[in-house]
Parts: C-alpha cells; sequence; structure tokens
C-alpha cells in the first residue's frame, strides 16, 4: 500500500511516499518558495540514492507545486502519477473541538477545515488548497486528515478554558488546543514500548523541540495538558515566537511603535523568540555564537531553558508522577547542551542525567539517564509524517 503524505506550509510543500507494509520511505521532498521568483526544489529517493534538484524557479501555486513533483516521481520511475498511490494522508493543523481523530476527507469535513481557518489563518487554508488539488486531479484516491490538535481533545476543560467571558468560548470557540499532537502520541507510543509500560499506564512529559516548541503533560497516554493555546504563539520560546507574556504587551507595542496589530502580531510571531534577542533563528547558530562569547545569545539559551523547566516543573505537579522525560524533535533530540540545561538539578525529581550518553547518544530511542534514577529521561526521534501515513493507511482500509 502506498500512502502519499502531505503537509503544506504558507509558501512549501514537504512530502513523504511510503510503502505501508515495508515501513520504508519510497521518496521525500520540498517545494520552497511557491508564489516567489526563486522556487526551489529538492526530491530524493530510496533513501538519497537517487535525487532530483531545481533552484530559482518560478513555481506560482501549490497546484504547480504538486505538478513538479508528480513529474519528478515519475522521471525517478517511482510513480506513474498522483493518481496510483492507494490514499493521501494530510497534516492539518487546526481541527477545532471537531476533529478527536483522524478523519476521511469528504466535501462535509473540506466545509468545516475552511470553517475553522480563522484559528490557523497561516496554515489551514494551504492544507486545503493541497486538499483541493489532490480532489482535482485524482478524485478516486481516498484522502485523509489528520489533525495537530486531535491528541489535545482529551485535555479537561480546567486546563483547556481561559478565564475569558464564557460566551467568548460558546460563540467563537475560543480555548486551548495545542498541536504538535501528532508527534508528542507518536513519541510516547515509542517511549512506552521502548520502557516496556502499557500505553494506557504510561505518564511522560514530552518536549517538542524544534522550530516550533511545545511541552505536553501524558497521563495514562492521553494528553491532559499542552503549552501552546488557540494558536501555536503561547508557551516555549521558539525560534521566531515570544511564547508566553503579558497580553498588555501587544496595546502598549502598538502605541509606542505606532503599529497596527496585524504588524505587532508579525514582530510575536516572526521576528522575536530566539531571533529577537540574539538574531538568529535556529539553535545550532544560537549554540555558535555562545561558542564566540556572544552575550545575547548565552541570554537567549538560558531563558530558552528556562522557559521549558518551568513547564516541566508545572506539568509534574499536574501529573503526580511520571515515568519519563521525552526530548523530541529537531533541538531536543540533537543539542545536547539544551537537554544538560534543561535536566540540571532534577535529582531530587528522580532524573539524573548520564553526561557521556547525552554528549554522544547513539541513533534512535536512547536512555540518556544514569542507571539508578527512578524516571527515565529519553531522547526518542519523531516521525510524524510516518505516523500520518500509518493512521491514514488505517483509515482507509477500513473503508
Amino acid at each position: 500500500m502506498h500512502i502519499l503524505v502531505l503537509n503544506l506550509g504558507s509558501s512549501s510543500i514537504k512530502f513523504q511516499l511510503f510503502h505501508i507494509e515495508r515501513q520504508s520511505v519510497l521518496a521525500k521532498g520540498l517545494v520552497e518558495q511557491i508564489g516567489g521568483d526563486c522556487s526551489q526544489i529538492q526530491i530524493y529517493s530510496h533513501e538519497g540514492c537517487a535525487k532530483i534538484s531545481q533552484e530559482c524557479m518560478r513555481i506560482s501555486t501549490y497546484e504547480e507545486g504538486l505538478q513538479h513533483i508528480e513529474y519528478a516521481l515519475r522521471d525517478l520511475g517511482i510513480l506513474e502519477s498522483l493518481g496510483h498511490v492507494d490514499g493521501v494522508g494530510h497534516r492539518v493543523v487546526h481541527g477545532g473541538d471537531l476533529f478527536i481523530k483522524p478523519t476521511l476527507i469528504t466535501d462535509e469535513v473540506i466545509a468545516h477545515i475552511e470553517k475553522l481557518a480563522f484559528l490557523a489563518p497561516l496554515h489551514n487554508p494551504a492544507h486545503l488548497m493541497g486538499i483541493k488539488t489532490l480532489k482535482q486531479k485524482a478524485p478516486h484516491v481516498p484522502q485523509v486528515a489528520v489533525f495537530d490538535t486531535a491528541f489535545h481533545q482529551s485535555i479537561p476543560a480546567h486546563a483547556f478554558m481561559y478565564a475569558l467571558p464564557y460566551d467568548l468560548y460558546e460563540t467563537y470557540k475560543l480555548r486551548r488546543y495545542g498541536f504538535h499532537g501528532t508527534s508528542h502520541h507518536f513519541v510516547a507510543m515509542e517511549a512506552a514500548n521502548f520502557l516496556g509500560i502499557p500505553y494506557e499506564q504510561f505518564n511522560a512529559i514530552s518536549l517538542h523541540l524544534g522550530n516550533g516548541a511545545s511541552v505536553c503533560a501524558i497521563e495514562k497516554g492521553k494528553s491532559v495538558d499542552t503549552s501552546m493555546g488557540l494558536t501555536p504563539l503561547e508557551g516555549l520560546i521558539m525560534g521566531t515566537r515570544s511564547g508566553d507574556l503579558d497580553p498588555a504587551l501587544l496595546g502598549y507595542i502598538m502605541q509606542i511603535q505606532r503599529e497596527s496589530l496585524e504588524e505587532v502580531n508579525d514582530v510575536l510571531n516572526k521576528e522575536s523568540g530566539l531571533k529577537g534577542l540574539c538574531g538568529k533563528s535556529d539553535m545550532r547558530s544560537v549554540e555558535a555564537l555562545i561558542e564566540k562569547g556572544d552575550e545575547k545569545a548565552q541570554l537567549a539559551f538560558d531563558m530558552y531553558a528556562y522557559r521549558i523547566r518551568k513547564y516541566v516543573g508545572s506539568y509534574l505537579l499536574t501529573l503526580g508522577r511520571i515515568d519519563a522525560l521525552i526530548f523530541t524533535g529537531g533541538v531536543g533530540e540533537n543539542c545536547a547542551r539544551l537537554r544538560k540545561a534543561v535536566c540540571a538539578n532534577l535529582e531530587n525529581f528522580g532524573m539524573i542525567l548520564d553526561l557521556d550518553t547525552n554528549s554522544n547518544p547513539p541513533k534512535g530511542v536512547v536512555n540518556l539517564s544514569q542507571s539508578n534514577t527512578a524516571v527515565q529521561i529519553l531522547r526518542v526521534p519523531t516521525n510524524e509524517e510516518w505516523a500520518i501515513a500509518n493512521q491514514s493507511a488505517k483509515i482507509i482500509q477500513a473503508c
């Protein structure tokens, strides 16, 4: 069974083509700068054995981008056309409170996703373009939406509600939704399996740390709280997002900078976080600056780690006990300096990091703890695309 997984961003298309039974990737790639003057394509097949790369071409629409992917897969001898896959799985960022599990896409589902676009204006419209384009190109191919928010629908009301006038929730559904749910769920299952703990008994704090970052409290296999809120802006300090701040700052910045709400929102989402503090949004670049003695980079790193520790502390109290602290995402999986900073002084909570293993962990799921610890510190590589492919295949097979 061949499942194509699509993740459409505001100006990009990421994809992977899976052979489900073999649990293998047949091809993967990225189309960037859609709508710009210098679009780029990078497509790899069979674990990089063959490659198609094109730069500084013009790709105006998502439809053109998908067409180029189709041509590339044909040229690589992998797939005759997108109509020859058995199904397509779409990462959809916001499912509101309507969608609590992967869902076969119908006209009604498309209409609901359109209604939720105001909650994720940078993401849901792009996902819809991919869904509609595939429906037009290959109407017989089943499509499945896998929602970033779905895993967090088990969060109780006292954790997802904001202390706003209640009619804002009733009328506009303003509440905490959370994101990265597919990743948090995937790594939690991997961690429970690694430790030999039945998933329905598994308690953990999952740290998905990348350019976007969030924390999830998992109790008996279910999300019971998470750091992101109505939008992905709330919570941790991220590559370009501010994370938690005093909401009165928005009005104050608008006043002193003479900027509109839209302009300030752009600053909080695109010019803040690590980038705003030290000029670099990538943690590898931040570390390089730290090595050169850059004080702003050190401050950015310290703030980033401190915010994570605050959430870990609050979720330890929420859960009462945990089996594991999980690091995942590009930063969580690869930045030993950050893992060390986050785990400092956690001995009283049963977590002791093995510094040697942390500095040079092997591939795959790794236990980073010392042997005598009660709570395991794990590095678990995430694979959202495989999770989406697997869930999509199950939905399609059940139809």
